[in-house]
């Protein structure tokens, strides 16, 4: 039976940390253990990861006396961790009935799979929502080259974190997370897996993942968002250039696809009347790469610019009829 170590990171979550844990304890077919990491919390985190490893031996709780932040605690878990494979749970989001064994048996029938995701639910207040596997992945359990990994992300993070697994031991070998990346450590640690080992994908929701106005995601700005998936790749393409081909392709490749998805959003903001914001992801889409000047994309959002916000209103619904036709 597979071995997993579950490394929670809490700070000020001790509301969500018990139905967090419980998650871990009652999956079945696998062995594990969960270690509880308070990042001096000022809440009743302590007293919640203090009961719970009472009630079952299976639960470990560390306690900082200091804030260390987010990167060192989720550090702290890696170096502690011993299974054959491990997660690392943010205390706000739960696993779902099966997520462990699911994924655990894939690395097991797939020892060139570095990291297993899979499908999630979000939830935000009393409403859940499926979300759909990733564009170009299709239907049914899936296992990718590390390159096709890459290529499918197109310059975003595309996995949720509560539903993957990573093999401990080239965890290990890749290394903990980068101070730098304090928005983008996770889509930096995945492209750094894609680096040495095949992807695995489960089509089903593996995790819970809450939306809340706490999260991390939600103090950066589009414009910062840009910058910190920028430094991921580049953080990506330095730390693992001995064992990857075509680092200069790859990068001219990724920075290509990162202005497309600026213009994207710049057009979204113009549709939604945030032309201030449009003005400056465009600006922020040529200073990543200029030659996003010529693409369709773009000449489509300098096209409604041109027309003005009033004229772009009334000749949408036309032009959405004739995008759904071309799709068809």
């Amino acid at each position: 039976m597979s071995s997993i170590d579950v490394i929670i990171p809490c700070y000020r979550y001790g509301h969500f940390l018990r139905d967090c844990v419980q998650t871990v304890l009652t999956q079945s077919g696998v062995t594990s253990r969960v270690l509880i990491i308070d990042d001096a919390s000022p809440d009743n985190t302590a007293e919640v990861a203090q009961e719970l490893a009472r009630e079952d031996s299976r639960v470990n709780v560390l306690k900082h006396a200091s804030n260390r932040g987010h990167i060192a605690t989720f550090n702290e878990g890696i170096a502690w961790a011993a299974a054959d494979y491990m997660v690392l749970l943010s205390a706000d989001d739960c696993l779902l009935p099966g997520a462990l064994a699911r994924s655990a048996r894939l690395m097991d029938d797939h020892p060139s799979v570095g990291l297993v995701f899979g499908r999630a639910i979000v939830q935000q207040d009393d409403r859940r929502e499926d979300v759909a596997a990733p564009p170009g992945l299709g239907r049914g359990t899936r296992i990718l080259s590390g390159l096709e990994f890459i290529h499918l992300s197109r310059a975003k993070n595309i996995v949720l974190a509560p539903t993957v697994m990573v093999r401990t031991s080239l965890q290990k070998k890749v290394g903990g997370y980068s101070a730098q990346l304090t928005h983008s450590g996770d889509m930096g640690m995945w492209l750094r897996f894609a680096a040495y080992a095949e992807v695995g994908f489960i089509d089903q929701a593996q995790a819970i993942y809450r939306r809340h106005t706490a999260n991390m995601s939600t103090t950066y700005s589009p414009e910062q968002d840009l910058a910190q998936r920028k430094e991921a790749f580049e953080v990506f393409l330095s730390s693992c250039a001995p064992v990857l081909a075509n680092v200069d392709e790859l990068r001219t490749w990724f920075v290509h696809e990162l202005a497309l998805d600026a213009v994207k959003s710049a057009s979204r903001a113009f549709n939604e009347g945030a032309t201030g914001l449009s003005d400056r992801l465009c600006d922020a889409a040529l200073k990543i790469d200029p030659k996003v000047e010529g693409t369709p994309s773009w000449l489509a959002l300098a096209c409604k610019r041109r027309l003005g916000r009033r004229a772009w209103r009334l000749l949408r619904p036309a032009a959405d009829r004739v995008r759904q036709m071309i799709v068809r």
